[in-house]
């Protein structure tokens, strides 16, 4: 397998390991700081981390690439928006099972709009995925409001990987990933006024928080998952994002001493499973690092 098919898959797999990771810090700042004050200055952070690198491709940007960036971030922040409104109206569980369904809108988005076909082991993966999520979350509970509000979000990042599909080969991905980010932050600090969440971080727990999802989550996470999805369809980056579930459960369990249980740890192995059966360069990976007496065997 080519160095071409194999370095993105391994590059999407590192982002959503530390999306996952970080899940655990936010939750300790978010007791601390408010939630929308928390996503503005998150993308006012990774927003400054990326203007040095930025700020030429941005002024290079035809008119319709700024829109397109633009567009996309407003995306970005709608997703992140509305998990946020019926994170506080509904469960935990039923939020993380509904959010991961934009594995499910994201072919369908993609083929509704630009016609990319979708083949048959791609939606096996997606089945996978689904059961995986099913498993680790649960059924969905808690409000019916909060739920529409999640699902949503999950619309809302359907439509946003698939329209990265189309743009992020056209347009380079600093320039793309940093009105992304720009766009989300003025999203949000916006809310953060308008709710009176005006407050300057304090303590370790906050900013260390901010920092990691600012730089690395944000700026240099959003900033791979641009170049790899320059290179891939909409429906397999969606089936990738998954892990990041597996990773937040995998992260709670070594960094906040949570239970994961046998239905959670089938459910990290189903996801996987999916994914290996849905991406060929996923399979060749990880036979690489299988003995060949092993398989032989």
């Amino acid at each position: 397998m080519s160095q071409s098919r194999v370095l993105p898959l391994l590059a999407l797999v590192g982002v959503t390991a530390v999306w996952g990771v970080t899940f655990v810090q936010v939750q300790d700042a978010l007791e601390l700081y408010p939630l929308f004050a928390f996503l503005a200055v998150r993308f006012a952070i990774s927003t400054v981390a990326l203007a040095p690198f930025a700020w030429k491709p941005v002024r290079a940007l035809p008119r319709e690439g700024v829109l397109a960036g633009v567009g996309v971030g407003a995306l970005l922040a709608a997703a992140y928006g509305f998990q946020t409104a019926g994170l506080e109206l509904t469960t935990v569980s039923s939020t993380g099972f509904i959010t991961g369904l934009y594995v499910v809108f994201t072919p369908f988005v993609a083929l509704a709009l630009f016609g990319t076909r979708v083949p048959r082991a791609v939606w096996i993966g997606v089945a996978c995925a689904v059961a995986g999520l099913l498993l680790l979350n649960g059924a969905p509970g808690g409000s019916p409001l909060g739920n529409a509000l999640v699902l949503a979000s999950a619309l809302a990042a359907a439509l946003q990987i698939a329209a990265m599909e189309r743009f992020a080969p056209r347009y380079d991905a600093r320039a793309l990933t940093f009105l992304q980010m720009g766009t989300a932050f003025a999203g949000f600090a916006v809310i953060a006024v308008a709710l009176g969440q005006v407050e300057v971080p304090r303590g370790w727990t906050v900013w260390g928080a901010l920092l990691v999802t600012g730089v690395f989550a944000g700026a240099l996470g959003y900033l791979v998952a641009t170049w790899v999805q320059a290179r891939t369809t909409a429906a397999r980056a969606a089936l990738l994002f998954t892990l990041e579930a597996p990773f937040a459960a995998l992260a709670g369990v070594l960094l906040a001493d949570e239970v994961l249980g046998w239905p959670g740890w089938l459910g990290c192995a189903v996801t996987m499973t999916g994914i290996l059966l849905a991406e060929p360069a996923a399979a060749a990976a990880l036979r690489r690092f299988v003995p060949r007496g092993r398989e032989a065997a």
